[in-house]
């Protein structure tokens, strides 16, 4: 039995999938668009690799003038959903292409305020998702959310 074969059996049993190519074999690109705020840090808006796209964590960053937008929880969580699609839509994808989200919070009772919206974003079938309270956020925002998406 081949090593590759051994090697995707184990992880099956693991629960892990691969998607696409061998990892080695695998084209990394990155995206970016002027449609979401440029990074704040040495990091891309989200990298493609194969068939997944793996989306860095959005923050309620206004994208025509990169400044922080504080608001309402619902506020804020519109505007890094609208994030999070613009970098989507930049791969060529759709919000329905989105497989897992984690959400990270800064207090977890506005989880109900922040749930209402995020469900407008993925009416049917949506992705799987984490959400934990966290003790602060970059720039001292309410919500920051990261996905994965597959073509």
């Amino acid at each position: 039995m081949a090593v590759t074969h051994r090697l995707t059996i184990a992880l099956a049993a693991c629960g892990v999938f691969l998607l696409a190519a061998p990892l080695g074999a695998q084209e990394r690109r990155i995206v970016s668009t002027p449609n979401a705020p440029a990074a704040i840090g040495p990091y891309s808006q989200a990298v493609q690799t194969g068939n997944i796209l793996w989306l860095a964590g959005q923050i309620a960053i206004d994208p025509a003038t990169n400044q922080v937008r504080h608001g309402t929880i619902e506020e804020e969580t519109k505007l890094v959903l609208d994030n999070l699609k613009a970098v989507v839509e930049a791969a060529g994808m759709t919000m329905a292409n989105i497989v897992s989200v984690t959400v990270f919070l800064k207090d977890l009772d506005e989880f109900p305020r922040m749930n209402a919206v995020y469900a407008t974003y993925f009416p049917t079938n949506p992705p799987a998702r984490a959400t934990v309270q966290v003790a602060r956020l970059p720039r001292d925002v309410k919500v920051e959310i990261a996905a994965v998406a597959v073509r």
